[in-house]
């Protein structure tokens, strides 16, 4: 079985030699790796022609977005099955391996890897608690792999027509419906493992999730979900608050249920990762998990309106991906 790992990047100096270390390090070596640059300005297609550890190639298309370079990668690979990942993560040794070894059963067309956080600073200690799952959280049924830890048959590939192009962010999860909707939920292997930096800022991490729900928005993704986040924040809020003030102080005890609801999970899942920081940090760090939640929150319901003006204006061209 013959298997390519693919990848788009755009100035991925830094965080590339992380990444082609990584991949040589695999325990099942892959047999070609096909890089698409989108027109990096920094050093990043330089590294790329002197790595000389893994049959690599490395392809330039200028301003092109993630899909468009996903597509052109896959296209050009010669593997049966296309494994791929993202700049800017650190590969487990056995990611490859774990990732592949479902192929061996011919009905399997779609394999979902996972991800942890590698955090480098307090604040991205906090960021990785805040917004990413557990693998104990996942219910491999319903879950959708991020491309950065996943792998599919090219063929698969090619029977939901790719990766979608008109769409700049949740290019990954219109994938994942679409072969999930095509062949069924995806095969699990939580020990395929990519690891990758959370954002290292406040502003880094907003900017991020308004695109992702400015995604959704021009996807017409998770409106229940969204629905939900602006009646929390825009009508329970608020009326609990107007509650106590009018008719009775008890009423704001709700946020005593509510708030902990929100922020439960994230402060387990900060338990199991502070492990090294001192006492302050890991204060530092339990402080900064409300601000990451709030800010998420406040993103998301500014980028998913602009997904959906988006979506309204460009309504002819915005094809219904959920067709078959």
């Amino acid at each position: 079985m013959r298997v390519s790992v693919v990848s788009t990047m755009l100035n991925e100096a830094k965080s590339l030699p992380r990444l082609l270390d990584s991949l040589s390090a695999q325990t099942r070596a892959p047999d070609e790796v096909i890089i698409c640059d989108g027109g990096s300005t920094d050093s990043t297609l330089q590294l790329l022609d002197s790595e000389d550890r893994l049959p690599l190639r490395a392809i330039l298309r200028l301003g092109a977005n993630i899909s468009q370079g996903r597509n052109a990668v896959i296209e050009m690979a010669t593997g049966e099955v296309i494994a791929s990942t993202d700049a800017g993560v650190r590969l487990s040794p056995q990611w490859l391996e774990k990732l592949v070894t479902p192929f061996e059963d011919a009905a399997v067309q779609a394999v979902a890897g996972f991800f942890r956080p590698d955090p480098q600073t307090v604040f991205e200690t906090a960021m990785g608690a805040t917004v990413l799952p557990e693998v104990r959280e996942i219910d491999p049924t319903h879950f959708l792999p991020s491309s950065r830890s996943v792998a599919f048959r090219k063929s698969a590939w090619e029977a939901v027509g790719g990766y979608p192009e008109w769409i700049d962010y949740c290019e990954d999860l219109i994938f994942d419906l679409r072969l999930r909707a095509l062949y069924g939920p995806f095969v699990f292997a939580p020990q395929a493992l990519a690891y990758f930096r959370p954002r290292p800022s406040l502003r880094a991490f907003f900017v991020q999730y308004y695109r992702y729900a400015r995604g959704d928005g021009k996807a017409n993704l998770w409106l229940k979900r969204h629905v939900i986040r602006y009646t929390t924040y825009f009508v329970a809020a608020p009326l609990i608050a107007l509650a106590g003030a009018l008719f009775a102080p008890w009423w704001w005890a709700l946020y005593l249920v509510a708030v902990p609801e929100m922020l439960w999970l994230p402060y387990r899942r900060l338990a199991r990762l502070w492990g090294s920081l001192s006492l302050a940090q890991k204060a530092q760090a339990a402080l900064w998990v409300p601000v990451i939640r709030v800010v998420g929150d406040v993103a998301k319901m500014v980028g998913y309106p602009a997904g959906v003006l988006w979506r309204w204006r460009n309504r002819a061209q915005v094809p219904d991906w959920r067709k078959p």
